[in-house]
């Protein structure tokens, strides 16, 4: 029997009742279907698969239970469309007052000499604390270079001592190298750090590893950025099962409160009591940073498909839209300038959840001048446009690259050159800059060159890191693609550039993996990120159209993005 087979014929012993009425009987079937799956796909080894089905089956199963689905829908959800349909995310929509939109200015930069702000910033860790140096970075396992992934053979490569160029997590102590560096780097304003702290190893961790690595890198944080306030945000791997965010109306030990507590317990010298309230309430919160400078941080979480208390009700989960209407429409009527941070950036959201929040930037656009993202580990951006005509730039969302290797990656982290604290400033970007550590200098070869990592010796190997390794400055915005203030519209013209001259969109290419890239990006890949940068809005066909690519690509892009 086939694996789609399977799949359906454990939905077809529930044929006769909802989901909500599932038997201890018919719990283990399903369970054992989706490790089935799991192993005849081939998507890891049968100790991950059978790990990671223990982890999610309750929880998800009680998910499917409130959504009071048929066994067809949630075979459809799960299967595909051969053993049902169903759409299980519908249409919804925020409510904006009915206050006029003030008339819009088009930003202009800065006098010669106004004040600038620099705020670092940070974004998926993925810290490993079984990273171990020599194992294997090319295990079949999902996350390698760790005590589990074994010895390497022959022909795979070894665990760096800083990280490693392969689908691997960082040790701690390059997390701390890098804070140091950050902290020489200064003098900073301000930080976001929008989450993603624990590896992963999703199939084996628990609350308690959770909440621990929590607290050592939040304190980390606080050690070598001493009294910097910093604005942190919740990222997808914060919870476990990974990307398990209940909204507010689950109760108990299902529910987020774990997570939320602790973090507001850590977090507590960062943000006042207001903030830490809504933080508890739903993972989101608000603080003015400046006089004239508001922060937004939002619990991306309740926007992304893999969220799967989301089948239970999608509609605005812990109205947090509604409640960022509401701030906003303040900031605007006090003349504050907002900026808003979140991880998982919002063209990669649920549909509907990422229309509403298209029409919050459009109705909002003088009053929103940053959105500031991670959750990809690439150095990119994503566009919004007025949705009468989606041709006049309107924001931009920033999507800054990780710290983590994860996956072939140098680690690397971002700062915002951000208009200062004056009265009449804007407060947009003016210009960033990307900082890496080159991992082929930091570790350096092993001694004996090749021959060393061969089997026979591969545990023997004598690496020679830099012990003080230098994290370098990979290039500066308005340096590497000509322009002279990085406005909305300017990043528009980036991306018609992108399409003119392909030396630009390369040299993006480069400088999107943070200086590592096997191979160039043409043709069909080209169209896919360039409507990728176009969209900051899902499904967004339209921004495929007007690349005019050709039918064949643009549909092909529809398809990735949708």
């Amino acid at each position: 029997m086939n694996q789609k087979g399977a799949n359906e014929m454990s939905f077809s012993h529930l044929s006769t009742n909802r989901v909500e009425n599932l038997s201890d009987v018919n719990e283990e079937r399903v369970a054992r279907a989706v490790g089935e799956a799991c192993i005849r796909l081939h998507l890891a080894e049968e100790r991950v698969c059978r790990q990671i089905t223990e982890l999610f089956r309750d929880d998800f199963i009680r998910a499917l239970q409130q959504s009071l689905l048929w066994p067809s829908e949630a075979c459809a959800l799960l299967v595909g469309r051969s053993c049902g349909r169903f759409d299980i995310y519908a249409p919804w929509n925020v409510t904006l007052p009915r206050i006029p939109k003030p008339p819009v200015t088009p930003p202009s930069p800065p006098k010669p000499g106004a004040p600038q702000s620099r705020v670092l910033f940070l974004t998926d860790i993925h810290w490993d604390q079984d990273y171990a140096v020599g194992s294997s970075a090319d295990c079949k396992d999902p996350l390698c270079c760790r005590n589990e992934s074994g010895s390497p053979s022959w022909n795979q490569r070894a665990a760096g001592f800083w990280g490693s160029y392969s689908k691997c997590d960082l040790p701690l102590r390059t997390v701390e190298n890098m804070l140091e560096n950050a902290a020489r780097t200064g003098p900073w304003d301000w930080v976001y750090w929008t989450g993603d702290i624990p590896a992963h190893n999703i199939w084996s961790q628990t609350r308690k590893q959770q909440l621990s690595e929590l607290t050592v890198i939040t304190r980390l944080i606080h050690r070598h950025l001493g009294n910097l306030k910093v604005y942190p945000a919740i990222g997808n791997h914060e919870s476990t099962p990974v990307n398990s965010f209940p909204p507010p109306f689950v109760h108990g030990n299902r529910s987020s409160r774990w997570l939320y507590d602790t973090m507001a317990e850590e977090w507590a010298p960062w943000l006042p009591e207001q903030a830490l309230k809504t933080l508890r309430h739903g993972g989101f919160y608000t603080v003015e940073v400046q006089p004239g400078l508001r922060v937004v941080s939002l619990n991306m979480n309740f926007c992304a498909r893999e969220n799967y208390w989301l089948m239970v009700n999608s509609t605005d989960p812990a109205n947090q839209l509604q409640w960022l209407i509401h701030i906003l429409q303040a900031s605007e009527e006090k003349g504050e300038r907002v900026h808003i941070i979140g991880h998982i950036p919002p063209g990669l959201c649920l549909s509907s959840w990422s229309w509403n929040y298209y029409h919050i930037i459009n109705r909002y656009e003088g009053t929103i001048t940053g959105q500031f993202f991670g959750h990809t580990h690439m150095d990119e951006f994503q566009m919004f446009y007025d949705e009468a005509t989606m041709t006049r730039a309107v924001g931009v969302a920033f999507i800054a690259p990780s710290i983590t290797t994860y996956v072939n990656l140098n680690p690397g982290y971002r700062v915002y050159l951000v208009d200062g604290n004056y009265k009449g400033s804007s407060r947009f970007v003016l210009d960033h800059e990307t900082y890496i550590l080159n991992l082929t200098e930091a570790n350096r070869q092993p001694e004996g060159g090749v021959s060393s990592l061969l089997p026979t010796t591969s545990q023997h190997a004598i690496f020679h890191p830099d012990p003080n390794p230098k994290w370098t400055l990979l290039y500066r915005a308005s340096d590497a693609y000509g322009v002279s203030s990085l406005f909305p519209s300017d990043w528009d013209g980036l991306i018609r550039t992108f399409l003119q001259d392909d030396r630009v969109f390369q040299r993006f290419w480069y400088l999107r993996h943070k200086g590592h890239v096997s191979e160039p990006c043409i043709d069909a890949c080209k169209t896919t990120v360039v409507c990728f940068l176009r969209s900051g809005r899902y499904d967004e066909l339209e921004q495929c159209d007007l690349l005019e690519f050709g039918g064949d690509m643009v549909s092909a892009v529809r398809k990735t993005l949708c």
